[in-house]
């Protein structure tokens, strides 16, 4: 996407699409904000912190939000990358995700979180995430502080060595609700957080591309922990 394209699209964000104006509804917005950091209070404290991504919180939350059907154009998609040190195997067992909600108070009815792995033997497509490894549906979350999430994994993902993609999606709808926003953080760890909105209403990044572009208000990055237990392999 060339300057000028970006620009016109950046402009048409919170604009409604077709189906919400014939409606006389409004319609969602992209980015939202909060004023203060939430703390996240670990539901199993006999678990290790395997990746920790909470620095310093840009107050800028990126929607990341699968909506009723009547907003499906709007439904997007955040991620961001974690690394499995050399040598080591995680079976992560909670995700703790700062969020926000704006234009509506919430709360999300559940979570869908998604890990994905890497695009093998294409070092250029590294930064974006690649095949689908797990996906976990209608996840409940343990806690939800205003949209600061501690989400219990139902069934343990394990991954070896090498960078790997998380994302978390709120199920909220949002004439009920409002939105749900993923935090940013200032500081960039590996790979900037990527987006995506396959149907279009927010016109940027149909598909995978680096949130700060796609959306020039992000800063780069999300904020979340991983929960787990790490094992070995050392020979």
């Amino acid at each position: 996407m060339n300057k000028t394209m970006l620009l016109a699209a950046t402009a048409v964000l919170a604009l409604t699409w077709t189906g919400a104006a014939d409606a006389g509804r409004p319609a969602p917005s992209v980015t939202g904000s909060k004023a203060k950091h939430f703390a996240h209070a670990p539901v199993n404290r006999a678990l290790q912190v395997l990746w920790d991504q909470n620095g310093t919180d840009s107050g800028i939350g990126i929607v990341s939000q699968n909506f009723e059907s009547s907003f499906d154009a709007y439904d997007a998609e955040a991620a961001d990358d974690f690394t499995v040190p050399a040598n080591t195997r995680w079976t992560i067992k909670e995700v703790d995700v700062t969020g926000v909600y704006f234009n509506g108070s919430g709360p999300a009815s559940s979570v869908t979180v998604r890990f994905y792995g890497h695009v093998k033997g294409k070092p250029e497509k590294r930064n974006i995430p690649g095949p689908l490894r797990y996906e976990l549906t209608n996840v409940v979350p343990q806690q939800d502080n205003f949209g600061s999430f501690v989400v219990t994994l139902p069934s343990n993902v394990s991954f070896r060595s090498g960078s790997h993609w998380v994302s978390v999606q709120a199920n909220l709808d949002f004439l009920a609700g409002g939105e749900w926003g993923w935090e940013n953080q200032v500081e960039v760890v590996g790979w900037p957080a990527v987006w995506r909105n396959a149907g279009g209403g927010f016109g940027v990044c149909s598909d995978w591309g680096q949130e700060n572009v796609c959306i020039p208000d992000g800063q780069g990055d999300h904020m979340f922990t991983l929960r787990g237990v790490s094992h070995d392999l050392s020979p």
